[in-house]
C-alpha cells in the first residue's frame, strides 16, 4: 500500500479537485464476497500500476441524462455522479448496469449505446459508501465518491477498453494484498467492516488529507 502521490506546491498553484465517481461492485463468491478491480496501465499519469475500482471523472453529459432511481425527491448532483460511476464501469469493464427507459435528449459517446439499447443507467442498487479528496499539494486532484452495489444485475462480458488490466473479481482479503493506494485500502477496509457487521449501509466515510496526513470522519 502506498499513499497518494503529492508534491509540495505554492498555494497559488493548487488545483481544484475534479468531481469523480467509482463503483465498488460486490458479488458472492465461493470464499465470501468478491470485488471487481483492475490495474491501471503503467502509462497513466495518475497512480500507474495500482489496482482500483472502475471509475473516473464526471462528464458534462452525466448531468443531463435520465436514470432509474429510488429517490422520490431529485438530487441532481448525486444522480450525475452515480451515472458517471455506471458509465465508467461500462467503459472500463464491459459490464453494464441498466434498465429499460428513455435516457432523454440525443446522447453521444457511451450514453449513445444506452440510448440505442433503450436503456437508462440503473442507480437503484447503488448506495454512497465513501468519498475522498486527494491532497491539496497534488498536481492532479479529485473529489471521488465511492458507490457500492452488491449482487447488482450487471450484464455483459468482462473485458472493457483496456484502460484497466488484470480485471477480475477478487476475494476481499486478496484485494487488500494487491498493490493499492491508501484510499483504495481504506474503501476496502470499510467494505469488509460493514460486510462483517451484516450491512453495507451507514454513514458516509470521508477520507481527506490535512498537511499530508490522512483524516477519516463519518457523515450522516
Amino acid at each position: 500500500m502506498t499513499a497518494l502521490p503529492h508534491t509540495p506546491a505554492h498555494p497559488a498553484q493548487r488545483v481544484k479537485p475534479r468531481d469523480a465517481a467509482s463503483l465498488v461492485l460486490l458479488r458472492h463468491g465461493n470464499d465470501g464476497p468478491e470485488v471487481l478491480m483492475g490495474r491501471r496501465h503503467s502509462r497513466h499519469a495518475f497512480i500507474p500500476d495500482a489496482f482500483v475500482f472502475p471509475g473516473g471523472k464526471l462528464d458534462a453529459e452525466d448531468r443531463r441524462i435520465r436514470a432509474a432511481t429510488n429517490r422520490t425527491a431529485p438530487n441532481a448532483a448525486q444522480q450525475a455522479l452515480e451515472a458517471a460511476a455506471i458509465r465508467e464501469t461500462f467503459e472500463e469493464t464491459g459490464l453494464l448496469l441498466g434498465t429499460g427507459g428513455d435516457i432523454g435528449q440525443a446522447a453521444s459517446g457511451t450514453w449513445q449505446v444506452f440510448q440505442q439499447r433503450g436503456l437508462v443507467p440503473d442507480t437503484r442498487p447503488l448506495s454512497l459508501l465513501a468519498r475522498a479528496i486527494t491532497p491539496a499539494e497534488s498536481p492532479i486532484r479529485f473529489h471521488a465518491r465511492f458507490f457500492v452495489a452488491e449482487n447488482a444485475p450487471v450484464e455483459g462480458t468482462l473485458a472493457g477498453s483496456g484502460e484497466l488490466l488484470d480485471l477480475d473479481w477478487y476475494p476481499l482479503a486478496r484485494a487488500l494484498a494487491l498493490p493499492v493506494i491508501d484510499v483504495t485500502e481504506f474503501v476496502l477496509q470499510e467494505v469488509i467492516r460493514r460486510s462483517s457487521a451484516g450491512s453495507l449501509q451507514g454513514p458516509v466515510a470521508f477520507w481527506r488529507y490535512r498537511r499530508g496526513t490522512p483524516v477519516l470522519t463519518y457523515e450522516d
